[in-house]
């Protein structure tokens, strides 16, 4: 399984998985000059994505779908529920509705409920060829039901959203705030540290912590406040880097 992310964070979210027989992004919210230009750095392009997988329909997550549409052919795999608020995919032909679960011969995705401010919003496990990744963003809150699904997989691409003490002392008004920090929000960097000290294991290889705030958070506070909590957790792990914006990860192969 290859992994690497296109963009992370508020301005549009991108993620490309490679296996033997497909290859899949994980939503699409930038536009589709900016993923082919980043897929082309790969030696692929969006003629050669079988798949797109959406998490929800906010725009930093959908953004180039209708334009993708128009042009290339992929099977869209979406919830009735998402399916319902996207008009224009009302005609077209490429779509799987998911639930629980999707298969597709040499790769499963395993679907679950995240909590954020939309009609519905998931995150995916994927797994082909024994190996394994957790995509998990935009959520308020990790449901302790699924940690026995998410735990010791080899990749996880995890939300680290803001730092609280600049989310509290920054510019938003309180309405923001409370959004961004609640339950239908976002994962602070302390939440999503105390998430993944509980759920690695020995057989994750990497961390790539995603979806950071342009004006609450920064790479080394990210960083930092993940370090401080696997100290506290005695995790000794250290494989972790942050997604960008505007650059892709490096191409991780698990």
């Amino acid at each position: 399984m290859k992994i690497c992310n296109l963009a992370s964070g508020s301005e549009g979210n991108v993620t490309y998985v490679e296996t033997d027989n497909h290859k899949v992004l994980l939503d699409v919210g930038t536009t589709v000059k900016y993923i082919n230009d980043k897929l082309s750095e790969l030696s692929v392009s969006l003629a050669d994505i079988d798949y797109i997988f959406i998490t929800h329909v906010h725009d930093d997550h959908v953004k180039a779908l209708k334009n993708i549409i128009k042009k290339y052919k992929p099977i869209i795999c979406l919830s009735p529920q998402m399916f319902s608020e996207l008009e224009y995919l009302k005609y077209y032909e490429n779509i799987l509705l998911y639930n629980d679960s999707v298969y597709l011969d040499d790769l499963s995705v395993d679907i679950i409920k995240t909590s954020h401010d939309t009609s519905d919003s998931r995150s995916f496990i994927l797994k082909s060829n024994g190996k394994s990744m957790l995509y998990m963003t935009d959520t308020g809150f990790v449901n302790q039901k699924y940690f026995k699904k998410i735990s010791d997989l080899n990749f996880y691409l995890f939300e680290s959203n803001h730092d609280i003490e600049m989310l509290m002392n920054g510019p938003y008004p309180k309405w923001l705030k409370d959004r961004v920090s609640g339950p239908y929000g976002h994962l602070s960097n302390r939440d999503s540290a105390i998430y993944l000290a509980k759920i690695i294991g020995p057989h994750t290889k990497q961390i790539l912590l995603g979806h950071l705030s342009q004006h609450n958070n920064t790479e080394a506070k990210a960083l930092d406040t993940l370090n401080e909590v696997f100290k506290e957790y005695e995790v000794d792990f250290d494989k972790v880097t942050c997604a960008r914006q505007k650059e892709r990860s490096e191409l991780y192969e698990i």
